[in-house]
């Protein structure tokens, strides 16, 4: 037996009836019987063939193949197969790329975006405003236990925005550098409380930096440390922290001073009287690249020497220069000399876009002067602020944040918070 079907009735001369085989065959690959193929087809090239079972022949013996499987009178679901890439089609044509049942048309070049998660999350409402916690606002949300709620009001909705601002994202670590080429000039007290006011809103990450070439006051207004270690210890150092793999911020505990709750570090110039040491530009650019791997965001206190090389060199690695003045003429002239001297060494766009701070230095405020001060930076720099006097900085001792006055505390925060939109 050749497993062949013999021929019944009904088939032509020469011809036979296909196997149940070449039936299934046909039906999966859409080929054809080998010995009922059509006398007047094209040579074969020798070349594979696929031939589309919409071929009227093809989808015939297929068809009478399902029907055989199904049974005398029982229905079967018209035939209907994908083409794939290389079919021909019975005109001779080459078939289309493949189309999978039930499958939608190509979305034209005209259809509009469709939304994504991205566009979602853009639509959510902001997050509620709270009720006040300050003012007279404040004080009856407490007094009733919260069954009196008040909104804030718009000083406080101030003050709530420039926390937003100083909490913001960086893309990177980012220095700060405070300038006045006087002593007295609040220099100093400006580092360290723009220091702690970016380290409690932030929650650390911040670090002070007396950048005087040999002896600068930073560590003595700090809140004492168990060791005495400065930048130059540090930089005597800098070789343990030159692999990244191996260097941890917990090592620099041993040459920065914690400030505490204030949340943020201090690294003091040299203290050693006998010391002749000296920052110069090469060994600040050498810490500045150290530091910045540990710390988001540096501020930098800077000596009175403006042609100093480790001056120059953070003026140049400043991405925000905060110029500082109390209301005074003196200190006000320096602060505009240096201000003239950055214009006139290539640095307009970092006066340009400069934050201007002036401290009251005393309870009384001279409102000419004032006024003549705010048009003068004014119209110099991107912003001018005023901070009021407080008499718990006026001892020169170590900076208690918490000790200062509400309104001290304030100014210091939307002074951060101009600083932080230029970051």
């Amino acid at each position: 037996m050749d497993g062949r079907e013999p021929d019944g009735g009904g088939t032509e001369p020469g011809r036979r009836r296909p196997t149940r085989r070449e039936l299934r065959d046909a039906a999966v690959t859409g080929q054809g019987v080998p010995d009922g193929a059509d006398p007047g087809a094209e040579p074969d090239t020798g070349q594979p063939r696929r031939v589309s079972v919409f071929n009227p022949r093809a989808q015939g013996i297929a068809s009478t193949y399902l029907q055989t499987i199904a049974g005398p009178g029982r229905p079967i679901a018209p035939l209907v197969s994908p083409t794939l890439p290389g079919d021909v089609l019975p005109n001779g044509e080459p078939a289309g790329p493949p189309r999978s049942h039930g499958s939608a048309p190509a979305a034209s070049s005209s259809t509009p975006n469709l939304p994504t998660l991205t566009d979602l999350l853009a639509t959510r409402p902001p997050q509620p405003a709270g009720p006040a916690e300050q003012g007279w606002r404040g004080s009856v949300r407490r007094l009733t236990r919260g069954i009196v709620a008040p909104a804030p009001g718009s000083s406080e909705q101030k003050d709530r925005a420039a926390v937003a601002a100083v909490q913001r994202s960086l893309d990177g670590p980012r220095t700060i550098v405070v300038i006045n080429p006087k002593g007295g000039a609040h220099k100093t007290t400006a580092t360290l409380l723009i220091a702690a006011t970016f380290g409690r809103h932030r929650g650390g990450y911040t670090l002070a930096w007396d950048n005087n070439e040999t002896r600068g006051t930073l560590g003595w207004r700090a809140v004492r440390s168990r060791h005495r270690n400065t930048a130059v210890d540090l930089l005597a150092d800098l070789d343990r922290f030159a692999d990244p793999d191996s260097s941890r911020v917990g090592d620099l505990d041993n040459y920065v001073r914690s400030q505490g709750s204030a949340q943020f570090d201090v690294l003091a110039s040299d203290e050693d009287a006998a010391s002749a040491a000296s920052i110069d530009a090469a060994a600040f650019e050498s810490l500045h690249g150290t530091l910045s791997r540990f710390y988001r965001l540096l501020v930098i206190d800077t000596g009175n020497n403006m042609r100093a090389s480790n001056w120059q060199a953070a003026v140049e690695a400043a991405d925000q220069v905060v110029v500082v003045s109390t209301m005074r003429e003196d200190t006000a002239q320096s602060a505009a000399w240096a201000l003239d001297a950055m214009r006139a060494t290539g640095h307009e766009d970092a006066v340009r876009r400069a934050v201007t701070v002036l401290s009251l230095p005393g309870p009384r405020r001279d409102a000419e002067l004032a006024a003549r001060l705010h048009d003068h930076f004014g119209r110099l720099t991107r912003e001018v602020f005023e901070v009021p006097y407080d008499a718990s900085l006026v001892t020169g001792g170590p900076i208690d944040h918490d000790a200062l006055a509400a309104r001290t505390r304030r100014a210091w925060l939307h002074v951060t918070a101009a600083v932080a939109d230029g970051l």
